[in-house]
């Protein structure tokens, strides 16, 4: 068996189809390594990933959406075709058997934005000193 993991930023929106009675949820996943030539330049590298996931837990589509980061696991496919100019190409699709939301770009699960220290001390919740607990302290319930 070979499995192959993935973890990047979804490029679009997934889609959830139905093909035979079962569902599919088709999305893709853009995973770029950033790494230096042989001259010492930065460069990147894009790869996509076509993933079909076939379950009957469609509830996780809303969440597949574009930007989010992901994990996928998978068995992999490669897929030759010819363009319409005659050129050789492939495209490398995976078969998803397991997906995790990580976050993605803009994410703020609630949180209020923070610009700076000091306006992330007043944006937390205030913590009140142990002068200011009225209770006694060796009062414990059991």
């Amino acid at each position: 068996m070979i499995k192959l993991q993935v973890i990047g930023h979804l490029g679009k929106d997934c889609i959830v189809n139905t093909v035979n009675g079962k569902n599919v949820i088709n999305f893709t996943v853009a995973h770029t390594e950033k790494f230096r030539d042989s001259q010492g330049n930065n460069q990147e590298r894009t790869t996509w990933v076509d993933c079909a996931y076939w379950t009957d837990r469609t509830g996780i589509s809303p969440y597949l959406t574009k930007g989010k980061q992901v994990f996928v696991e998978g068995t992999p496919e490669v897929r030759t075709f010819t363009r319409s100019d005659g050129t050789a190409g492939a495209s490398l699709s995976l078969r998803v058997r397991e997906v995790q939301l990580l976050g993605g770009r803009g994410d703020n699960l609630g949180a209020p934005a923070v610009t700076s220290a000091e306006s992330y001390s007043s944006a937390k919740t205030a913590i009140p000193n142990a002068a200011d607990i009225s209770e006694p302290i060796d009062d414990l319930p059991f």
